[in-house]
């Protein structure tokens, strides 16, 4: 099948093109969508420029990709969504798929701005879509279908993976998995810095660490073992590992990831109801 037929005439803008939205138009290029089917809308000309340069795309107005653009896919800042969405208002048509990419924004928040009964599909993904291992959460606004939900699928699983869930459960995927990185960088920059404690070189104690850290990933992901099953067989009595477990548990390591997950929980919930 040729690129162009596997997704025939459909043509998909990204609103407000940064890091993340760069990943989603090489990702959906690479997946089989035309890059004369894609649209950009960047702040700045020479960032237009650049897109349009490096995937052959198309730069418009954000304007233009509301007339134009079957899917707008809107990953601008969540402070700017509001700005945005006035500005598209009077030129989109009901018939448009809307995908929010914007933390903490309700799908109501596009719903009450818009024409009336247009469909919204709300995306939470995270930074590993730079990297085609993205975790993408998707759910439904009122009005999207199944068809809506599946076509956001295909566009965010060009660079990663995708999960469908109810809009309630929204913020604690944030938490999880929108956040998620950010704690797994905070722990490997701790591990280095004890390694270096111990007397290793920064960059020998790096390499060490990010390595266990992609091995033991790919071991969640792909032995069917439950977590706990896997530590056991590191934990060996009255050996290293089982101290280095005691030490853990003695400082509260599990009680405080638990309270901070909680805590950006909490603040996705307090960012939406400042956006609705």
């Amino acid at each position: 099948m040729s690129e162009t037929s596997q997704h025939p005439r459909h043509k998909v803008a990204v609103l407000g093109t940064g890091k993340i939205g760069e990943a989603l138009l090489s990702g959906m290029i690479r997946g089989g969508w035309a890059p004369a089917d894609l649209m950009v809308t960047a702040r700045r000309p020479e960032r237009a420029a650049e897109l349009r340069e490096r995937y052959g795309v198309t730069p418009v107005t954000n304007q233009e990709a509301a007339k134009q653009a079957d899917t707008l896919i809107l990953t601008v800042k969540p402070q700017d969504m509001g700005t945005l969405l006035a500005e598209l208002a009077p030129h989109v048509p009901a018939d448009r798929l809307i995908i929010s990419g914007a933390a903490g924004i309700p799908t109501t928040f596009f719903e009450e701005r818009l024409p009336e009964n247009i469909p919204v599909v709300r995306v939470m993904t995270n930074t590993p879509a730079l990297v085609d291992e993205a975790m993408s959460v998707i759910s439904a606004g009122t009005h999207a279908t199944a068809a809506h939900l599946t076509h956001a699928e295909e566009i965010f699983g060009s660079v990663g993976k995708t999960l469908r869930v109810p809009e309630s459960q929204q913020d604690a995927c944030t938490a999880l998995s929108g956040s998620g990185p950010a704690y797994f960088f905070y722990l490997v920059e701790a591990m280095t810095d004890a390694g270096i404690l111990l007397g290793l070189p920064r960059d020998k104690a790096h390499d060490l660490i990010v390595q266990s850290a992609i091995g033991a990933a790919t071991m969640l992901r792909d032995s069917g073992e439950h977590p706990v099953k896997l530590r056991e067989n590191v934990t060996s009595p009255a050996g290293t590992t089982i101290n280095a477990i005691r030490e853990l548990e003695n400082h509260g390591v599990r009680a405080a990831l638990i309270a901070a997950l909680e805590a950006a929980r909490d603040r996705s919930r307090e960012l939406a109801s400042g956006n609705s």
